[in-house]
């Protein structure tokens, strides 16, 4: 079976609406809402004077049951059922030739047709969502391919959150790459949405994947995605496409433990090591976002600092930091890192998810990306811990020296 066809078998099974648990989905039991409305009217006209009749109360029951079934089938069903019940009620009242039961009748049958094309669209609708959401995982998966949870010396993860619902993909990218130069990674952050922000990404990521591997310095890695940049910007004609660029931060990890950082107008790294405080791998001297500057004066430093077993680097977007709740307040994302900090790194970042979830009340409002990065070489390696970052460069609060 295609996935396009696995996708929409799937959703002959869950009918929309809201329910707990299942974002989107109605329960089964919901089905059963129409039936428990005619019960109710049924009791209601038994209990009530005889001389007032609640049989046009029935005409809701169809509704309902457009609204609770993808099945094209159920509000006509239902219907008809409501129709039998119509009947039995008004020869209970001895109505049946009373204008009231005629002007029922034919209201069932009306919301009925309505609720039988409101569900043919709805699920037409719904079939073409499901393609366009494949098509932009499909997408997704080239342009923005799964981390292997080892990559040469460290261990990585990545969590990515489209602001866009149903999109699946936006203008964040990243990448983690083993090379002859060590493990190389990027983490980056287009300005813009839509398919744009996805050209731009692609043409970075597309550049990165090349010079990676090719360039030995990290800050000629740099250059080169500028070139890319600069060149994909002009080649693209869509709208607001003079004002993009796109800031990233490079970091590798060389075989000796060294990681070397490079910052294009990106938020910090954080540097999270047992036993001490959360750290912003603030850098001395930056560059401006890639695109704003000529590439020819795009020359980044780049910082070094020695990491030991289980240091952990989380890179990401601005998407986590400004993160905001009800009262304005952004995301303490340093704050929180240490509470989320237990198990494998892929742990980590599905409890910093939720955390950020749980911290907005609502869908992110923008494209989050966060990349975890642990130090974590084979025992085959034969490289142990290195000595502490303050014993050996004093510069920078003990963390950074720049080449």
């Amino acid at each position: 079976m295609s996935a396009t066809g696995w996708i929409r078998e799937r959703f002959a099974g869950p009918t929309p609406g809201a329910a707990p648990g299942a974002t989107g989905t109605w329960p089964r039991t919901a089905l059963s809402l129409p039936f428990i409305g005619m019960a109710l009217v049924v009791v209601l006209d038994y209990t009530t004077d005889a001389a007032v009749t609640v049989e046009p109360a029935l005409t809701a029951v169809p509704a309902l049951a457009a609204v609770v079934s993808r099945r094209t089938w159920y509000p006509l069903a239902i219907g008809l059922c409501t129709q039998a019940v119509a009947f039995l009620m008004a020869f209970h009242n001895d109505v049946l030739g009373e204008s009231v039961h005629s002007a029922t009748v034919f209201a069932i049958v009306l919301v009925a047709a309505i609720g039988w094309v409101s569900a043919t669209l709805r699920l037409r609708q719904e079939k073409a969502l499901a393609d366009a959401q494949l098509v932009a995982s499909i997408a997704r998966r080239v342009l923005l391919r799964p981390v292997p949870d080892r990559v040469g010396t460290v261990r990585a993860a990545v969590h990515y959150e489209a602001a866009a619902a149903h999109a699946r993909i936006g203008g964040d990218l990243y990448e983690v790459v083993n090379t002859r130069h060590g493990v190389r990674a990027v983490v980056g952050d287009v300005r813009g949405k839509g398919l744009g922000a996805v050209e731009t990404a692609a043409a970075v990521l597309g550049a990165f994947r090349e010079a990676a591997h090719q360039e030995p310095a990290l800050e000629r890695v740099a250059g080169w995605l500028a070139v890319s940049l600069d060149r994909a910007l002009h080649e693209n004609d869509h709208p607001g496409v003079e004002e993009e660029f796109v800031t990233l931060v490079l970091i590798g990890v060389r075989p000796d433990g060294t990681a070397e950082i490079v910052n294009c107008g990106h938020p910090a790294p954080l540097l999270l090591r047992g036993g001490e405080d959360v750290r912003p791998l603030e850098l001395a001297e930056t560059v401006p976002p890639l695109g704003v500057l000529d590439p020819a004066d795009v020359r980044p430093p780049v910082h070094r600092i020695p990491l030991r077993r289980g240091d952990r680097v989380l890179l990401f977007t601005d998407g986590v930091i400004e993160a905001r709740n009800r009262a304005g307040v952004f995301y303490p994302l340093a704050e929180r890192l240490p509470r989320c900090a237990d198990g494998c790194p892929a742990d980590v970042l599905q409890r910093l998810h939720e955390d950020v979830v749980r911290h907005v009340g609502r869908q992110l409002g923008d494209d989050a990306a966060m990349l975890l990065l642990q130090y974590d070489p084979p025992p085959a390696a034969g490289q142990g811990d290195l000595p502490a970052v303050g014993a050996q460069l004093p510069h920078q609060n003990g963390l950074l020296t720049r080449h």
